[in-house]
């Protein structure tokens, strides 16, 4: 079976108390198991390898998890023919990150995920904190698009110097970061 590991392994010997070296040995013989009398210990060894089935889904869900986001990227779209680039459909990222969020803290509170509980807590925070991140950048962006409206169109700029300049100081810093964000693209390095 796929889904046995050398741990599982090492559970049979423990609940047969025996000695054998089955993992990547070519020695290996079938005389081994049978003088370890598995039979005696079967349902203890039924529940050993039901749990390797369910640590393989686990293993499979968290390896999906991680590739989606390996891979997950914003889109963007220009700002007003500026060259300044702005988040477009952020609310499927959202939606998409609130998914694998849950799935992960499903997975937590399963029983035989002890062997990837770290794995599946660290991608959880990283999840988590890319969360918190696209939700103040969108706020962020938000904010910063009515601004540039009152600020680039000339009457308000004219009538509050001290503001417009203080305006185009963070404009040209959320350009800046924008384009280094456009041209990353990936969900969670951007964040």
């Amino acid at each position: 079976k796929d889904s046995i590991k050398s741990r599982h392994w090492d559970e049979v010997m423990k609940i047969c108390d025996a000695k054998f070296d089955v993992v990547g040995n070519p020695e290996f013989k079938l005389q081994s198991l049978l003088e370890a009398d598995l039979v005696t210990n079967r349902e203890e060894i039924e529940e050993v390898t039901d749990g390797a089935d369910k640590q393989l889904r686990i293993e499979s869900q968290l390896a999906e998890i991680k590739s989606q986001w390996r891979e997950k990227e914003f889109l963007f779209t220009e700002w007003k023919d500026r060259g300044v680039h702005v988040l477009k459909a952020t609310p499927m990222v959202v939606e998409e990150l609130e998914e694998a969020q849950m799935n992960l803290q499903t997975v937590l509170t399963m029983r035989h995920v002890a062997p990837f509980r770290k794995i599946a807590q660290e991608l959880l925070g990283s999840l988590s904190e890319t969360s918190d991140t696209l939700e103040s950048w969108v706020k962020v962006q938000m904010m910063w698009c009515a601004l540039e409206s009152v600020f680039t169109g000339g009457d308000i700029a004219k009538q509050l110097p001290k503001e417009a300049k203080k305006f185009a100081k963070v404009d040209k810093d959320w350009a800046k970061i924008m384009t280094k964000a456009s041209e990353c693209r990936n969900v969670v390095e951007c964040c």
